[in-house]
């Protein structure tokens, strides 16, 4: 997994029309928010911080357990602290999501599972407004919103906590017997 340090920076690139995290040593991680979606302090060259290197710990031990290859979960924490850090406030678009019978309270970098009518998948907790939520999709499989809406592997979407179910992580222990 990749470590933070002190000569990443974040810039816009008006060639790409995109935000991106310079990793150094020829790394350039472009971040998949859409322009329209970026606060206007995006467009500004600046430093990965501190907090941004805390942030991006947070989502990296959050995801650890998902079942994605590093990389792929190196791309989902990068996109999550650019979230955090650059995306618009929205309003929720919460309809398309099944009510759930229990309330959820979500923590930043919680993981969630949100359910329409054409399946479930899990999301990670970019942010918690209070009674709605910044999440971003964290299953490389698309999820079908509509029959003719998808989201995509980190795509982000606002969603009121009464949809969401807390998602548990199931760990196979491996024991043995002695004696």
């Amino acid at each position: 997994m990749l470590k933070p340090n002190n000569s990443w920076t974040w810039y816009f690139d008006s060639k790409h029309d995109s935000l991106m995290l310079d990793l150094g040593d020829e790394m350039i991680f472009r971040v998949s928010i859409p322009t329209k979606h970026l606060i206007t302090a995006a467009y500004e060259r600046t430093d990965f911080t501190v907090d941004d290197a805390s942030v991006f710990q947070t989502f990296v031990e959050s995801i650890a357990d998902l079942e994605l290859s590093e990389p792929r979960k190196a791309e989902l924490a990068l996109n999550a602290v650019a979230a955090s850090r650059f995306h618009k406030p929205m309003m929720p678009k919460s309809w398309f999501f099944h009510t759930q019978g229990e309330a959820c309270e979500p923590q930043e970098a919680d993981i969630v599972t949100l359910e329409t009518e054409f399946g479930t998948a899990k999301y990670l907790v970019i942010e918690n407004s209070g009674c709605a939520s910044l999440c971003m999709l964290a299953e490389e499989t698309p999820l079908s919103l509509t029959s003719t809406k998808e989201m995509a592997f980190c795509d982000i979407i606002k969603v009121m906590n009464d949809r969401m179910q807390v998602y548990i992580v199931e760990k196979h222990l491996n024991f043995s017997l002695v004696g």
